[in-house]
């Protein structure tokens, strides 16, 4: 099956998951994630209308974003301290934000470079931090205490990486969404759902479904 013939069908998906949960499917992006895919591929990906794609590492991604200027890449997986400036310069978003100290490096180091980034704060609500990064919901005020208003790291929203196999976890991450969202005074954008679930991420209120082997095949590793 080709590129195409596998965007058709997730489409197709994305549509019935919409009309089911009475919303409009342009409200839900479709972000491919191309770590460990070739750059040939991500730009027959471009052609057919794409212009984002989440990536996992900090170099992998930075080496995709130096040979395609055009495209944004936006960074999906575990940043370090000691990886900020690269991930600053060059993703266009960051959306593994899960720890006040990294809060304040990214935004000594932004106002330094000059950059806008826009933040996605990841959340972990079943304590997989340990293997997947996240902050917990107790650790929430003082991360965003350390983000603060800053206009280089805008807040964008929240992204989620569930146990698998507990559609449950969708609906507690659109409850977080809904409390952060009134405390905030303003809407938040919620990222979660992947190839398998992501009907049940999009009848919880996702806005964004992360999708990678369904989208490009298998990896190339």
């Amino acid at each position: 099956m080709n590129l195409a013939d596998r965007l058709e069908g997730l489409r197709a998906r994305i549509i019935q998951a919409c009309e089911a949960a009475d919303r409009d499917p342009q409200s839900v992006e479709l972000l491919p994630v191309s770590k460990k895919q070739p750059l040939a591929l991500i730009q027959e990906a471009a052609a057919l209308g794409f212009t984002r794609f989440g990536e996992n590492y900090v170099q992998e991604g930075a080496d995709k974003a130096a040979a395609a200027p055009d495209l944004a890449f936006v960074l999906l997986g575990p940043l370090q301290r000691n990886k900020a400036k690269p991930a600053l310069q060059h993703f266009r978003e960051i959306q593994s934000l899960d720890r006040p100290e990294l809060a304040e490096r990214l935004r000594r180091l932004a106002g330094e470079l000059g950059v806008v980034r826009p933040v996605w704060i990841q959340v972990d609500l079943w304590d997989e931090a340990t293997k997947l990064g996240g902050c917990a919901e107790a650790d929430l005020p003082a991360l965003m205490g350390a983000l603060g208003d800053d206009p280089h790291l805008p807040l964008r929203g929240l992204m989620a990486i569930p146990p698998p196999e507990d559609p449950g976890a969708f609906v507690q991450l659109q409850a977080l969404r809904e409390r952060l969202q009134q405390d905030l005074g303003r809407p938040l954008r919620l990222s979660m759902g992947m190839s398998a679930d992501l009907e049940a991420a999009v009848k919880a209120g996702s806005d964004q479904v992360r999708i990678g082997t369904a989208f490009f095949g298998e990896r190339q590793y």
